[in-house]
């Protein structure tokens, strides 16, 4: 539970009575490989704590092909927000690319506490605007730069994600095919060398 008090406080610093409320509604779990935290045309009802692992955020357009919009990668809240705020189901799949441990709370739960604990709605505001801000820059990157300028910011933002994932992951996430991931990645190659 360190972890996601750090993490909160980094964010946006809650007083020690907001955590005396909120630390019982978070319980540890487990994600596998392969399992869903959010699934495609279900209601999403929990938000969670990433502490270690990583998990995409993808959909799957009609043709059946999947587009990985997101990765979070331990420490970062997961789960289906437009649909924790609408009620309604879910279009964008959270699924784990490794084994993950999660800390996962009701939302409805955690947000009936905002009216007494302003500090715990301040954080939650933080975060929206914060994914807002990287929605927002991946639309930009994706109009205004080339597959290999993409490729070069995917590696600043997750150093370390392309020895836990599959080069189809990358590829997806950065709009062009594995192909082409393959072609870029020689690229650099042979330009170290």
């Amino acid at each position: 539970m360190n972890e996601l008090k750090h993490y909160f406080n980094a964010i946006s610093k809650l007083n020690e009575a907001t955590w005396d409320r909120i630390v019982p509604y978070f319980k540890e779990d487990r994600l596998q490989k392969n399992e869903y935290f959010a699934k495609e045309n279900k209601t999403a009802h929990q938000i969670a704590f990433l502490k270690t692992g990583v998990v995409r955020a993808y959909f799957i357009n009609k043709e059946g092909k999947d587009y990985n919009k997101q990765f979070f990668v331990g420490q970062s809240i997961i789960g289906a927000y437009s649909s924790l705020l609408t009620g309604k189901t879910n279009l964008i799949a959270q699924q784990a690319l490794t084994d993950c441990v999660i800390y996962t709370c009701d939302y409805a739960a955690l947000t009936q506490l905002y009216e007494e604990c302003p500090d715990l709605e301040r954080f939650a505001r933080k975060i929206a605007e914060y994914y807002f801000l990287e929605k927002e820059k991946k639309e930009i990157e994706i109009v205004l730069l080339d597959a290999s300028q993409r490729y070069v910011l995917f590696k600043k933002e997750f150093p370390t994600l392309e020895q836990l994932i599959t080069q189809f992951h990358i590829a997806s996430y950065l709009g062009i095919s594995a192909t082409q991931l393959s072609r870029i990645r020689k690229q650099f190659a042979s330009k170290k060398s």
